[in-house]
């Protein structure tokens, strides 16, 4: 019942934004923003350029608020924002150096931050190599800690086809770079074991 009141007001808010009314709109941003960040976060891991995406995804969203129809405001969103990320990569093509795609909080020791280093650089190698769905089903099941429902929501497919998706993706995946993802992130050793 209290889901269905939030998805009731979510629409409402929609209605009122496609008004022209800013300030429902700014309800829409507050609850989407962390998680929108977040996603482009992790699919350019750099701090400056995830904020210009995301200011650009919420500004896209505004100018096209009248074309959304009743479906999943949330795989809308989440449609804009991983186009504008492909926009991004496509308009600087030079953006692959992987120093510049980690941001490292300067109070870590030296010992921690290499460490961290080498792993992500593993992981951002694994990373590169999948396919873009791929890519979008691990960072959101991993990093975001989305469920499956939430995952397939947000790419408007079924869940099974987003399980089958991430355990084909997690077959693929042999060796170092499967080892670098689990000690990155160990609940995924978990749910590949219960996957295969």
């Amino acid at each position: 019942m209290a889901i269905e009141n939030v998805v009731q007001t979510e629409n409402e808010l929609i209605k009122l934004a496609q008004t022209g009314d800013r300030s429902a709109f700014a309800k829409l941003y507050d609850f989407y923003m962390r998680k929108i960040y977040d996603f482009v976060y992790y699919k350019t891991m750099q701090k400056e350029q995830t904020e210009d995406i995301v200011s650009q995804i919420f500004l896209k969203a505004w100018k096209n608020i009248n074309s959304y129809q009743q479906n999943s405001f949330s795989a809308w969103l989440y449609t804009i924002a991983r186009n504008t990320v492909i926009d991004f990569y496509r308009q600087d093509k030079n953006n692959r150096n992987i120093d510049d795609f980690w941001d490292l909080a300067s109070n870590d020791d030296l010992l921690a931050k290499v460490n961290n280093s080498l792993q992500l650089q593993k992981i951002k190698k694994l990373m590169i190599n999948l396919k873009s769905e791929e890519r979008d089903i691990i960072i959101m099941r991993f990093w975001l800690d989305l469920s499956f429902k939430e995952i397939a929501e947000r790419l408007s497919k079924n869940e099974g086809a987003i399980k089958m998706s991430l355990k084909r993706t997690l077959d693929k995946i042999k060796g170092e770079a499967l080892w670098s993802l689990i000690i990155a992130f160990p609940q995924i050793e978990n749910i590949w074991k219960k996957m295969s």
